[in-house]
């Protein structure tokens, strides 16, 4: 491989949220699975352009240009086959400040939003922080594979559903939307007037078999009731650049968008932010082709080392994203007592099943997106500790 991915590297010292805020809590001996930035270096040709603006040495306001609107654009059309307009496209910050916005704008307080569950808390708790109700619709568990309740979904919306949060492909349970439930889920939209905001952000890690699909493409009039998030930061491990693509095919949902961002004080993009994206989206092909390959490996490797060394896990196949949703029921629905055997006792960091809902006691979230080594030396400190050991 011309990337070495294989390479350990600290971050603590760093301020980074993951490590030192782990460090901070729990002790310095941590190792952290947590967060879902990777521990892998961005691409060398985004360090290097990042490094060469440092070196400018002047870190005025920027803005946003051409290349900028046509990185995105190439990007959009390269990944997803999906050819939009420069207008449609407009800068956040994050994904989340975004959401919060679109929240605040596009519906009332008390108003009903819908997610599917288990979920990506940040997202949901935007609904709780701007006074909406949350809805959730739980994903069914069907012959270790995460299915819409379709029937659940529809009979929320038919009480009143003013915004869907679609988390595609899924985080945490790693699925990836096939098109007709995509269809299905536009359908229900159009159907009861509820707008669609998807967040994809995790739409550069599909695994074989399968093929991510934005959700706007499926007709015009889904376009013009879609919200569609994309950004670098998960693909190329840029999250603190802070630089997200809200892409919005209607022209008055976009303005009303564009005024909240202004009316918030968001406009000009951080000094690195645009180069570091423009860089990624037209010059690191081959870095994210090696990159998918040694995240397939990492989640080979971990389902091998599970299941010889702890079999009753059992480890949701994922289909997309570089995250891991595994089910340790058969240890404890309790989550207290994992806690304590992967926390306590083994000095690994992961993110807990009720951080997504409470739908998601009795598992854990891990993420893949490390070096091998790393991922080794945490597997082999849970199977230390492992409670069922004296079954094997």
């Amino acid at each position: 491989m011309k990337y070495n991915f294989d390479e350990v590297i600290s971050r603590r010292g760093t301020n980074s949220a993951k490590w030192d805020g782990t460090t901070q809590q729990l002790g310095d001996d941590m190792l952290v699975l947590s967060v879902a930035d990777m521990d892998l270096q961005a691409p060398p040709a985004v360090v290097d352009r990042v490094a060469e603006a440092a070196r400018h040495g002047i870190y005025g306001y920027t803005d946003l240009y051409s290349p900028y609107y046509e990185s995105v654009r190439h990007w959009l059309d390269n990944a997803y086959d999906w050819q939009v307009p420069a207008e449609w496209i407009v800068f956040s910050p994050r994904i989340i400040q975004a959401v919060s916005i679109l929240i605040d704008r596009f519906t009332e307080k008390g108003e009903r939003i819908l997610i599917h569950t288990p979920a990506y808390q940040p997202i949901a708790n935007a609904v709780k922080l701007n006074e909406r109700q949350l809805v959730e619709s739980p994903l069914r568990l069907i012959d270790g594979r995460y299915e819409i309740d379709f029937e659940d979904m529809e009979r929320q919306m038919k009480v009143g559903v003013k915004m869907v949060l679609l988390i595609s492909p899924h985080n945490p349970t790693g699925r990836v939307w096939t098109k007709h439930e995509l269809s299905r889920i536009a359908d229900l939209c159009c159907r009861y007037d509820a707008l669609i905001v998807s967040d994809d952000i995790h739409a550069d890690f599909i695994h074989e078999g399968h093929e991510h699909t934005i959700i706007a493409k499926l007709s015009e009039e889904v376009a013009n009731r879609s919200i569609i998030c994309t950004s670098p930061g998960k693909t190329f491990n840029l999250a603190s650049l802070e630089i997200a693509n809200i892409v919005i095919p209607n022209q008055q949902l976009r303005e009303k968008f564009q005024l909240g961002l202004k009316q918030a004080g968001i406009h000009n993009p951080t000094f690195f932010a645009v180069p570091a994206l423009e860089t990624a989206y037209t010059q690191c092909d081959d870095w994210l082709d090696e990159l998918r390959s040694y995240i397939a490996d990492n989640i080979a490797y971990t389902e091998k080392y599970f299941a010889e060394h702890m079999p009753e896990l059992k480890i949701i196949k994922p289909e997309g994203t570089y995250l891991l949703w595994v089910d340790c029921s058969a240890c404890s629905t309790n989550e207290s007592d994992l806690v304590e055997w992967i926390q306590q006792k083994s000095r690994v960091s992961v993110s807990f099943g009720t951080s997504f809902g409470e739908v998601g006691e009795g598992y854990i979230r891990l993420n893949a997106g490390a070096p091998r080594a790393l991922l080794k030396e945490a597997y082999e400190r849970m199977s230390r500790h492992y409670p069922l050991r004296h079954n094997q």
